[in-house]
């Protein structure tokens, strides 16, 4: 593609709803191609080298994630080299549309994923199911999946009651059951916090020999919108590509976690709700020689005051 990082730095925010996906519609059809998808889909395609990446995404998720309200993929791949094909929903549809069934058949037939030496579908949350279930249109494909939902068919995942309004789209037919769509899969990864006990449960049906899940604990709902603020998920994407994230691998790049405040004040939580003092004032401390942290400054002070309260009923008993 050419002058990729001119493409890639066109600003889209604060644009009207209308006028952004025209722009956006613009640009993906001089670098490669826009294609609507019904009412409530569409993909932009932008073409430059042999590694693809697919991202599921919504027009929601692109205009609040993002501060130029670009996909996220575009952001992803400036400076990379990569071609990026991009779905995208009008809200959270897990892209269960006879018509996005369709356009994935005309990719297979077109034999667009065979021109790619790597193929990489990510996606987070109702995407995230979607990446998975699409990735059997390319066969040997790499699998990045946040927080997936293995399916909404509630004779399955009747336990899952954040999605009721759902429970009467059709989960069964084509590109449908998200775990078996994984076996034509090289590999997938599977990321989650084992503490957000739906996702959990969801990550379990995920459980084949091709799947490598890693337990984010103390992540959160929010794990895709945190690795973005720490900018390390073009690395677990590059190191997946490349068959390379290893748990160890993988370690190494969660090590950004320890300056993530979202991620400090979830351990703090944790901390306080076992009872550990002493670590919540550690950890407070160290939060706070790294730089300016309100909360956990207000928290130490609370902890100190606390602490001494407890002196003096210690030295009465």
């Amino acid at each position: 593609m050419q002058d990729a990082d001119n493409t890639f730095d066109t600003p889209l925010a604060n644009l009207p709803k209308g006028e952004w996906l025209k722009k956006l519609a613009q640009i993906s059809e001089e670098h490669g191609f826009f294609q609507p998808l019904g009412k409530r889909h569409f993909a932009t395609f932008v073409e430059d080298e042999p590694t693809l990446l697919v991202t599921f995404e919504t027009i929601q998720g692109i205009r609040s994630l993002s501060e130029t309200a670009q996909p996220s993929g575009w952001e992803m791949v400036k400076g990379v080299g990569w071609s990026h094909l991009c779905i995208v929903s009008d809200g959270d549809t897990w892209f269960r549309d006879s018509r996005v069934y369709g356009y994935f058949d005309r990719l297979i037939d077109d034999g667009f994923f065979d021109a790619y030496e790597n193929v990489i579908f990510y996606g987070a949350g109702p995407c995230a199911y979607a990446a998975a279930a699409f990735s059997v249109a390319a066969p040997g494909a790499t699998v990045v999946a946040i927080q997936p939902q293995a399916t909404l068919d509630p004779r399955v995942t009747e336990w899952d009651d954040r999605f009721t309004k759902m429970r009467r789209t059709d989960f069964n037919n084509r590109y449908g059951y998200a775990p078996d769509m994984l076996d034509a899969a090289d590999h997938a990864y599977v990321l989650y916090d084992p503490a957000a006990t739906l996702d959990a449960m969801h990550a379990a049906l995920f459980t084949r020999p091709n799947v490598t899940k890693f337990r984010l604990r103390n992540m959160g709902t929010s794990i895709q919108t945190e690795l973005l603020e720490m900018q390390v998920l073009l690395r677990i994407l590059d190191k997946a590509s490349a068959g390379k994230l290893t748990t160890t691998g993988f370690a190494k790049i969660f090590r950004a976690r320890r300056d993530n405040r979202n991620y400090l004040r979830n351990v703090l939580a944790q901390v306080d709700a076992r009872g550990r003092t002493k670590l919540a004032t550690m950890l407070c401390e160290a939060v706070i020689k790294r730089g300016k942290a309100p909360y956990f400054a207000r928290r130490l002070l609370q902890l100190k005051s606390d602490s001494g309260e407890d002196d003096v009923q210690q030295s009465n008993q």
